[in-house]
């Protein structure tokens, strides 16, 4: 009987963690020839998340078959409903629509995260976001809308609600896209939203003089200080009382784990992820491994933990792939570390903002800032092409970029 290992989701922790497995049963083809290694995810396709505010979010879906036949990695299309730990078996709701149960030996829940969004009155029937592929298109669709409508000061308002890393790069994405879609005179007003005190709260002190400039120079308004209290049809409502007309309103607040995560460990941090081990072996769990949005694991020996960024889930998934195969084949695991950290930030027309370290020390800014993240965005987080060399050559968990 085979031996079974499952990986659950096909973002960039599981897609790699797919490659990370494969890569170890082909180093040891002698003790793996009865291993299967399932990916199950509700699309064949990797959704490059970090560009869905750009302008043509369709674009941002990358077919894996072909990668996965690559690596000998079966496919499951659906989505898992429950995760049954002490039976070593999960139920799928296949793309069909019929329900099925899957055993395994080994499990690596890679499910990710969604879009935080709470109880605000208004929010979920007038607020727009780029969180899926489907939203982003929904977005699309009404902003290529607005053209039909009359010139007003409230379709020509745009209200992004969130000032971290994912509305600095919706806003400042917006006053070029918009000018294609109204008009190369257009002058549409654009204020960012945020309940902290500055503006890229997380981000921190280093980039932030560079974030100021582009948004000064993009003609982007802030409200720092204090957050969105109610969306309506027309508009928004802040906590101070300040009315803003705008026929456009853009969630980015912030994200929580996929649910998942409570079906596995009652142990988890207060956006959902859960403890894992250094091999990314979740805390009170024999063989169940996770990587990426869904668990918060030691980065270094700085006591630096990961981040919901496809930065993390990339290498997450690597080591975690090629621990649950090592460990299901009896061979040592690895720990996890990823001491080298960056952050780039898209700012429109003014260009980018490159910073290496937690402390984040500006290293490229402008024009030079925008080509390194267009290499980010463009390459660097892509899956390898459909050739098994280099298919198993990007699961090692030792190399870099």
């Amino acid at each position: 009987m085979a031996r079974k290992i499952l990986i659950i989701g096909g973002g960039f922790a599981g897609l790699w963690s797919a490659l990370g497995a494969a890569r170890v049963l082909d180093l040891e083809r002698h003790a793996s020839s009865d291993v299967e290694v399932t990916l199950v995810s509700p699309r064949p396709e990797l959704h490059v998340r970090p560009r869905l505010h750009e302008a043509n979010p369709e674009q941002m879906a990358v077919p894996f078959l072909p990668l996965l036949e690559a690596v000998n990695v079966k496919f499951i299309e659906g989505t898992v409903a429950r995760i049954h730990p002490a039976d070593h078996s999960v139920d799928i709701t296949t793309a069909t629509g019929e329900t099925t149960s899957v055993n395994y030996d080994r499990l690596v829940l890679t499910s990710g995260s969604r879009l935080f969004r709470p109880p605000l009155p208004g929010l979920a029937e007038h607020a727009f976001a780029v969180d899926q592929l489907d939203e982003a298109v929904k977005l699309r669709e009404h902003l290529e809308s607005l053209a039909s409508l009359p010139d007003t000061a409230a379709r020509n308002t745009f209200v992004v609600v969130g000032g971290g890393f994912t509305g600095l790069e919706v806003a400042t994405e917006l006053p070029e896209r918009l000018r294609g879609i109204l008009g190369r005179d257009a002058r549409p007003r654009i204020v960012v939203v945020e309940r902290a005190d500055a503006i890229g709260p997380d981000l921190g002190p280093g980039p932030r003089p560079a974030i100021i400039e582009a948004l000064e120079q993009l003609g982007i308004e802030t409200r720092v200080g204090a957050g969105v209290v109610s969306v309506d049809a027309t508009g928004v409502v802040t906590a101070t009382g300040e009315r803003i007309d705008a026929s456009t309103v853009i969630w980015t607040g912030g994200m929580v784990a996929n649910g998942l995560t409570a079906q596995v460990s009652p142990n988890l941090d207060r956006q959902g992820r859960m403890e894992v081990s250094s091999d990314l072996r979740v805390n009170g769990t024999r063989n169940i491994f996770g990587a990426g949005d869904v668990v918060r694991a030691l980065t270094d020996d700085a006591e630096h933990y990961s981040l919901m960024s496809c930065q993390h889930a990339l290498f997450m998934g690597r080591f975690a792939g090629h621990n649950v195969a090592a460990d299901l084949l009896g061979l040592p695991t690895i720990e996890y570390r990823q001491p080298f950290y960056a952050t780039c930030l898209d700012l429109g027309a003014w260009g980018a903002v490159y910073t290496e370290g937690w402390d984040r020390q500006v290293k490229l800014t402008q024009a030079e800032g925008k080509v390194r993240k267009q290499l980010i965005n463009t390459q660097w987080i892509y899956p390898p092409a459909p050739d098994r060399e280099l298919a198993l050559a990007a699961g090692n968990p030792h190399i870099s970029f």
